[in-house]
């Protein structure tokens, strides 16, 4: 049972949660009430909005329809306009750009090429829209004259700027390749750089737009006038120096000038770095061939080996002028230049020139230089062969060293002629095959000659020294020993292997004739030389028969026996003859004992006299008889004519070689001393004749000085 209070509590308590409870009903149902209102009024609200809306684009889309036409239609208008105002302007393009055409374009050209592009849109739309119009004809007419302007200013461009590269600069250029040092590619400044732009442009303007190729003809034409200019100058500046100072510059010479200009390597903006045609020629170099074999032979002579020659049908080849030397250098010189120059040309013409162009314009540019290169080699071929037929052997060595060049160079020419015509290509191996065999041709004729050379008594040297027949021959033979492998190639292009015996060894030959190794062309020549050697032996020998007296003969011999002898050893012939002649030195050494026991045999008439076996016998003490005293003054009288003679006619001969000279007189000296003193001591103090000095009239020491004087003109 709940008591009162707590139920009269919670009463109290439930009412007041209702009456609370009413109250927030209450309170709802008036918010409810408030928001039916607000919605009501929201509605009708948009309602009258959307009222609005309707009527708003009602009465806004047909003007914006109506705008969107006319904005079209402005648009049209603006077109058309547009459309005519460049139409108009195809037809003001003559007369805004008459005046630029006919000044040209020197000085503007970019202003001008804008011009010719106007020029050529107007003459392409008048093609096109209106063909028959008067205007198409001004425009055409104008857009041709444009363009030979542009042709002319091409020619004046290559004319007035293309410049002869001097001979200092070409010779600085080839002797660049003999510095130890690697050094980057100099490339020769052809033309300014901006002339060479405005060239470049002007060229690709006439290649695509002037569809014209007559200024391939005018740029080859120039540039190949320039190239042949450049080499003729080279070979004059050679003329003159040489005229001048007798040396002209060498890029052979070590001592490079300090003077020599030189041009820095310079590279276009726009432009790549080319591979270069060609790195490294041949490097030429002055062969001074002759005058190098004339200071042996003043060496020689220095030691005792020259002396007075006799006559020959062989032309001297110590007479021999200068000149050949200085044009051999000159043509050696501009081979090596032309492949320079047309290295460069090439690279110049690589910017110019369209690529389907260039080795077709590049065979032209060529064509003279080449040509003119060829010419003189062929000049200097028929030369040869004129100096052939007259015997004149010391011309035909100026073949040796240009055809050692030309062999040396030839990889370098064909690498710059690749792609040009074959008659191109073909032209330098012709010129070495004519050079080969006029080559061979002189070897040939020279050995024939050595052997035929005719023994004409007034020809011969009086006092029996060398004849000049040796020395040419040994001469003729120093100079093949700078061109071993040139001389060998001679002999194996004609196929000399068996005229001289040779066996060919498959390993030393190939299927062509000229494929040999160093080897076997070391074989021909040293056969060559031994046959030369040989034939010159033989004719020695039939001239020596000219003389009468066997002493003389046996002088002239051995004074050509020793000089060949001394000649070989002081050069390196000596080892080349050895190749195929182990022997020669022994042998050469064996003749000139021989004719040394010859000459000694001259005097067995002055010693026969007072030889012992000769002499009488006789007892001491006892008086000589008549007979006996007649028999000593006939010794003493026989012994002083002969020894008289023999020095009077000896005296006037001659051994250059001083050691030799000195080597007979005394051998000489001691045999005629000892037999002579042997009999002086005998028979000097026998009373033969009441007169003795008309018998005695020499002592023993006057013997000996009266022989130290043979063979000495000045005594």
């Amino acid at each position: 049972m709940i008591p009162p209070q707590e139920a009269s509590a919670r009463r109290r308590e439930i009412e007041d949660k209702l009456k609370q409870e009413e109250e927030t009903l209450s309170f709802i149902r008036d918010s409810l009430e408030k928001s039916d209102q607000l919605t009501k009024n929201m509605v009708s609200i948009l309602s009258s909005f959307e009222s609005r809306l309707m009527k708003l684009e009602n009465s806004i889309i047909p003007v914006h329809k109506q705008t969107e036409n006319l904005q079209r239609l402005q648009e049209n208008v603006e077109k058309t306009l547009s459309c005519l105002d460049h139409v108009i302007s195809y037809y003001h393009v003559a007369s805004d750009t008459e005046k630029i055409i006919r000044e040209g374009p020197t000085g503007r050209l970019e202003e001008y090429l804008g011009s010719m592009a106007k020029i050529q849109k107007a003459v392409e739309y008048f093609q096109d829209n209106s063909p028959d119009s008067p205007e198409l004809n001004k425009v055409k007419l104008l857009f041709e004259r444009g363009k030979e302007s542009l042709e002319s200013e091409f020619r004046s461009l290559m004319t007035r700027h293309s410049k002869v590269v001097s001979p200092v600069l070409i010779l600085d250029l080839i002797s660049g390749e003999d510095e130890l040092e690697v050094q980057e590619e100099v490339p020769l400044e052809h033309l300014p750089e901006g002339v060479l732009q405005d060239v470049v442009r002007i060229s690709r303007w006439l290649v695509e737009f002037g569809r014209n190729q007559d200024f391939m003809n005018v740029y080859y034409q120039i540039r190949s006038s320039q190239l042949d200019r450049s080499l003729k100058g080279l070979k004059e500046h050679f003329r003159k120096s040489s005229s001048s100072s007798g040396v002209p510059y060498s890029p052979a010479i070590p001592n490079k000038r300090k003077d020599t200009p030189t041009k820095k390597p310079t590279k276009r903006p726009g432009t790549q770095d080319r591979k270069q045609v060609s790195t490294h020629p041949a490097s030429p170099r002055a062969p001074g061939t002759i005058r190098k074999a004339q200071n042996l032979l003043k060496q020689y002579s220095q030691h005792g080996l020259d002396g007075k020659k006799g006559g020959s049908n062989l032309i001297p080849l110590e007479g021999r002028d200068d000149t050949l030397d200085v044009e051999t250098d000159a043509y050696i010189h501009c081979v090596s230049a032309f492949v320079k120059l047309a290295q460069s040309e090439y690279q110049l013409l690589m910017d110019v020139i369209p690529e389907h162009h260039q080795k077709k314009t590049f065979d032209s540019l060529i064509q003279d230089a080449l040509d003119g290169l060829m010419l003189e080699g062929e000049n200097i071929v028929s030369a040869a062969r004129k100096a052939i037929i007259r015997h004149d052997f010391s011309a035909v060595l100026t073949v040796f060293p240009i055809l050692r060049h030309l062999k040396q160079t030839k990889p370098e020419f064909d690498q710059v002629l690749q792609g040009t015509a074959a008659s191109t290509k073909n032209k330098l191996p012709g010129l070495i095959t004519s050079m080969e065999t006029v080559g061979a041709k002189a070897l040939e004729d020279f050995a024939d000659n050595i052997k035929n050379d005719p023994d004409k008594e007034y020809n011969m040297p009086k006092d029996g020294t060398v004849h000049e027949l040796t020395s040419n021959a040994i001469l003729f033979l120093q100079q093949l020993l700078d061109f071993q492998e040139t001389a060998g190639a001679m002999l194996a292009s004609q196929v000399l292997g068996d005229t001289y015996n040779i066996p060919l060894d498959p390993r030393e030959t190939s299927s062509s004739a000229t494929s040999y190794n160093s080897e076997f062309s070391r074989r021909l020549l040293s056969t060559y030389i031994c046959k030369v050697l040989g034939n010159l032996q033989l004719n020695l020998l039939s001239k020596s028969k000219v003389y009468e007296d066997p002493a003389l003969s046996a002088i002239f011999l051995h004074n050509n026996y020793n000089y060949i002898l001394k000649a070989l050893e002081k050069s390196e012939l000596i080892q080349l003859v050895a190749v195929t002649q182990k022997t020669a030195e022994r042998s050469y050494r064996e003749h000139i004992e021989q004719q040394i026991q010859t000459y000694q045999r001259s005097w067995l008439k002055v010693t026969d006299y007072i030889a012992e076996k000769n002499l009488p016998v006789f007892q001491p003490g006892v008086k000589l008889r008549d007979k006996e005293r007649q028999m000593i003054k006939e010794r003493f009288k026989g012994f002083n004519d002969g020894l008289e003679e023999l020095c009077k006619i000896q005296k006037a001969w001659a051994i250059p070689d001083t050691e030799q000279r000195d080597k007979i007189r005394q051998a000489q000296k001691n045999i005629v001393r000892e037999t002579y003193g042997a009999f002086l001591h005998r028979y000097g103090s026998v009373p033969f004749t009441k007169n003795p000095e008309k018998y005695i009239k020499y002592r023993v020491e006057q013997v000996g000085d009266m022989i130290d004087r043979l063979f000495d003109t000045s005594a």
